[in-house]
């Protein structure tokens, strides 16, 4: 018996030290993603952030003639949706010229000719645009 008793306070002390709570450990992350890309008329909101062409990005998406931002670098207001026009996303068809990172560009023209397809919040959420495809908050 004393083989039993041996055994089951074993078994006890296992089991109470299976049941005591693990001391909570403090962890801290820090994710560097490093500068936005410095493009000309703004860069895609998704990884690997190329360039976007003249004609992506609607006006509300400029301040001064200075790229608002998107993904991960994005520094409008909470609220904010503007105008994009996917015909120019190569993940649609777009299979045109891409400016370079750091490319000078003259300001645009106010984005007189722009008609976007889709409205976007710079986090890569996207709806059709509506009523003629202008519109956002102005900036």
């Amino acid at each position: 018996m004393s083989s039993m008793k041996t055994v089951i306070a074993t078994s006890a002390a296992a089991l109470a030290i299976a049941l005591m709570p693990a001391p909570k450990a403090n962890a801290q992350v820090s994710v560097n993603i490093g500068v936005a890309p410095a493009c000309p008329y703004g860069y895609y909101d998704y990884a690997p952030y190329n360039c976007a062409p003249y004609g992506f990005y609607g006006p509300e998406w400029f301040n001064g003639g200075v790229f608002i931002g998107a993904g991960p670098w994005f520094h409008g207001p909470h609220d904010f949706r503007g105008g994009v026009d996917r015909s120019y996303d190569p993940r649609y068809g777009y299979k045109g010229a891409y400016p370079e990172h750091g490319a000078y560009h003259a300001p645009p023209a106010n984005h007189q000719e722009f008609h976007a397809s889709h409205m976007s919040d710079g986090h890569g959420h996207y709806s059709e645009a509506g009523h003629g495809g202008h519109g956002g908050h102005g900036r």
